[in-house]
């Protein structure tokens, strides 16, 4: 592609890939390292090629790669081509349907399958499935085929998926309403003190590293989140856990139990994949790495979901086992904590 008269593009020619504002305590920072902050899977080399090509924008005009970036600018990344995750190719991905009629399916997401295309996976995702095998869904206000809510990539569990206009719109509401119910079972690092409790807290981008979310709690940013945890089973160094969302913010439930000192079990993103709990023995360090190498994910399974049909108007509850690798994982810890208790 010859980018000679990029720079003649003006920016309502072009398509938004990125777009981010500093916050407030932003200090001068320039704009590629920024963006490397920001960019999931983005590489310094990339970010530069793209500033020297004149896709890089702040504040409405084009920037170099050594502009600082201050408090409050907008960002913007912009290209000549429309965003990869609006090409969608149907993909004949097997799907674990739980449940299925004319307005609606259930699924069971495995962990390690992205639900929708963004930036560096662009294939292999549940809508490249959900295109494949049914026609005509209906998109969200994201352009998103069928799409009513969405888990993280490494969560397993279930998924309601509307097949027609009136029921994502239905569906849409009650998750909105917080009249839909989803309940997560999580392992989580420490011993949760209390049998039962609320995490308040609202939650927010992080400011420094903007691959995470924070719980802002005085309020001053993010949007209002709500969890309610009641424990399952104490294993001594981590403790079983069941989350109910009143609220669906990004990585809600593992923001949350961070912030309240229990950093879900091996949850990478947020440092749970070090031993955060425990001994300094050398036996018990590699009795936790054998629970990594079961578990190589956050251990998070969304198990139970329930709401209204859209068009019958009963209420629906759909529950799934919870899957081999957190079986196996909590097993080990039930093994090891009976045998530390003797």
């Amino acid at each position: 592609m010859d980018f000679s008269d990029q720079n003649e593009l003006s920016a309502d020619e072009l398509f938004e890939h990125h777009k981010f504002v500093a916050s407030k305590g932003q200090e001068p920072l320039r704009v590629d390292k920024f963006l490397m902050n920001f960019i999931e899977n983005a590489t310094r080399n990339k970010i530069q090629q793209a500033a020297k090509n004149g896709h890089i924008w702040v504040n409405g005009a084009i920037v170099k790669q050594n502009y600082k970036v201050k408090a409050g600018d907008e960002v913007k990344v912009l290209f000549e081509h429309p965003p990869y995750e609006f090409l969608l190719t149907p993909e004949n991905i097997p799907l674990d349907i739980v449940y299925e009629d004319d307005t609606l399916l259930v699924v069971n997401k495995p962990a390690g399958m992205v639900v929708h295309p963004g930036h560096g996976n662009y294939s292999g995702t549940l809508i490249n499935a959900l295109v494949y095998h049914f026609e005509n869904l209906p998109n969200n206000s994201s352009n998103r085929p069928g799409l009513v809510h969405r888990i993280d990539k490494d969560t397993s569990g279930l998924l309601v998926i509307a097949k027609t206009e009136a029921a994502m719109t239905h569906l849409a509401q009650q998750f909105f309403e917080k009249s839909s119910e989803r309940e997560y079972v999580a392992l989580v690092w420490g011993n949760v003190e209390e049998d039962e409790g609320t995490i308040e807290g609202n939650i927010g981008r992080h400011p420094k590293n903007r691959l995470q979310m924070t719980v802002y709690p005085n309020g001053e940013e993010g949007k209002e989140a709500i969890t309610h945890y009641k424990v399952l089973e104490r294993l001594g160094y981590v403790t079983l856990i069941s989350c109910r969302l009143e609220t669906g913010r990004t990585h809600q439930i593992r923001v949350h139990m961070k912030y309240i000192g229990h950093t879900l079990f091996n949850d990478e993103r947020y440092g749970g994949d070090a031993i955060l709990k425990g001994t300094t023995f050398t036996k018990y360090k590699q009795f936790v790495d054998n629970a990594f190498k079961v578990l190589p994910r956050q251990a998070l399974h969304a198990k139970t979901l329930g709401f209204e049909h859209p068009v019958t108007g009963k209420f629906m509850r759909f529950d799934t086992e919870l899957p081999e690798d957190m079986v196996q994982c909590i097993e080990k810890w039930r093994n090891y904590s009976k045998h530390v208790e003797q």
